[in-house]
């Protein structure tokens, strides 16, 4: 059955199957685990997953792929497939809870979706995702380098980093024209990210600007707010959002409260 990948939808189906075992060791799966997967595509993943782990929840978007999915997991009755959007998805209400996020993520969907599973979908204790190796290495790149973004920041907040594994093109059909990446991470045990997500991505929406400033432009408090505030974390006033560790932008928007 021949299956077309849909551009739009940022779909890269996993084909080579030698993968799967680095995908299981830095998943940890054990017999217990629900798993969720986004974008099972051509089911080689989730035909992997169904048969180590207890329950699988795949949420796929693209309907034409039932046919080609139906058949790769023939016989398989711990796989539950969801047509919706996983981002429109209240993941709450999926039964058992998942406890952890096994994908191959849609290129276009990945970073909202971490950053949705990390603030939202409590249940979630790992993540081990395959993703753009440019945006990997954004979930834990350190302050003052190109790759530190609003994304760092939300992730290293809520997650530790366990694992990493490059990824090259020809595991994938189409091949991408981008390297990838698994990475792997369990929740950390800090307060939610949901008060600080407003603040930190607002003080990104800008780079080129101050924190104080961009803040100021996004209408959540006034500059001179902003700049009291960094004063009482011990920052200048025309600090940038790149120069800030994740704690301080926790300490930032306590001072902002």
């Amino acid at each position: 059955m021949t299956v077309q990948p849909k551009k739009a939808l940022g779909q890269h189906f996993l084909v080579d199957e030698n993968i799967l075992g680095v995908i299981g060791r830095m998943a940890s799966l054990e017999g217990t685990d629900v798993v969720l997967e986004v974008g099972p595509g051509l089911g080689v993943l989730t035909r992997y997953l169904a048969d180590r782990v207890g329950v699988v929840h795949a949420i796929e978007l693209d309907r034409s792929l039932e046919p080609a999915l139906l058949d790769a997991l023939a016989g398989r009755t711990n796989v539950e497939l969801i047509w919706e959007d996983a981002l429109r998805l209240d993941l709450g209400t999926l039964q058992p809870s998942p406890t952890k996020l096994v994908a191959n993520l849609p290129y276009n969907v990945a970073t909202p979706l971490v950053v949705e599973t990390l603030e939202h979908a409590t249940s979630l204790e790992r993540w081990c995702v395959m993703v753009q190796r440019e945006v990997a290495d954004r979930f834990f790149a350190v302050p003052r380098t190109k790759a530190y973004g609003a994304v760092s920041v939300l992730v290293q907040l809520a997650a530790r980093k366990t694992g990493f594994h490059a990824v090259p093109p020809t595991v994938f059909r189409p091949r991408p024209r981008v390297e990838s990446a698994l990475v792997a991470f369990e929740r950390a045990p800090v307060a939610a990210i949901s008060d600080v997500r407003p603040v930190v991505e607002a003080a990104f929406a800008h780079r080129r600007k101050t924190a104080a400033n961009a803040l100021a432009q996004a209408g959540l408090v006034s500059r001179s707010q902003v700049e009291e505030a960094l004063a009482a974390i011990g920052r200048a006033a025309n600090a940038r959002a790149e120069e800030l560790a994740p704690a301080e932008f926790v300490q930032l928007a306590e001072a902002l409260r």
